[in-house]
């Protein structure tokens, strides 16, 4: 049985986990979930997803040997989501604003910014061509949830003369959930997560967005789901983050 994190909070379970389980959701009923680099919450998502479905949908973590059927790395990535073989992926962003842009190249003038970031890769290619990208961002504050990024690697929105099956669907920070309006390129704020508040939101939120009179808090972890995400998730993450597993779950990786 997996050991649980020493840091473990007084709800009894770890932020996390508890997005993690968010994100599970959003997923839904799908075929094929694909995971990038560097994004260890959205792959613990994935393999519960995958986990409670007994199956479904597939899984495909980039850089892992055991979940995944790329033999050609990203470029096979690209391909599988040119022809409609993936439903679901996740980008994220130094700054991500109102309209669901993200920005993945630097902050302030391009030629002499501020600040660099990895670079956009295939951001912009895949945010077109996935039907349900889940956005991420773990800081949530007025410096990465800005107005306007300053640099568009791929763009929440496109003229309605653009064929364009993929998009944003959601949001999921370290505060809350926001829910995307394709057609109004617009968020909307749907959950606020335990220990949070919508005023707290709001002064840390660079962009405006809609809301309901009353706004729910987001659903914790169930037992179940915590067990599972500890028992048999998070040993299957070790091969990828080991780091990760040990800080969150508390799971040493083993060699061999």
């Amino acid at each position: 049985m997996a050991a649980t994190s020493p840091a473990m909070t007084d709800r009894d379970f770890r932020d996390e986990e508890l997005l993690a389980d968010v994100i599970c959701r959003l997923i839904g009923d799908v075929r094929h979930v694909a995971v990038g680099a560097a994004s260890p919450i959205p792959a613990t998502a994935a393999l519960l997803a995958r986990q409670r479905g007994c199956g479904r949908p597939y899984v495909s973590l980039l850089g892992s040997r055991a979940h995944t059927f790329f033999t050609d790395g990203a470029r096979e990535l690209f391909d599988c989501a040119g022809q409609g073989r993936i439903d679901v992926f996740f980008l994220s962003g130094g700054q991500i604003d109102g309209e669901g842009n993200i920005n993945l190249v630097g902050v302030g003038n391009y030629d002499h910014p501020k600040a660099r970031f990895p670079g956009s890769f295939g951001s912009a290619y895949l945010y077109y061509v996935v039907p349900k990208v889940i956005l991420f961002r773990l800081e949530h504050s007025r410096r990465t949830l800005v107005p306007k990024v300053d640099f568009i690697s791929a763009p929440g929105g496109s003229a309605d003369n653009v064929f364009r099956p993929g998009g944003p669907v959601a949001l999921i920070t370290s505060r809350c959930l926001f829910d995307f309006d394709r057609d109004r390129r617009r968020f909307r704020l749907a959950s606020v997560h335990p220990g949070h508040s919508v005023a707290e939101v709001v002064e840390n939120t660079g962009f405006d967005f809609d809301r309901p009179p009353e706004v729910p808090t987001t659903p914790a972890p169930s037992v179940e789901t915590l067990r599972l995400m500890r028992e048999v998730v998070a040993p299957q993450l070790a091969e990828v983050y080991p780091q990760f597993v040990k800080n969150v779950f508390g799971i040493a990786a083993t060699s061999g």
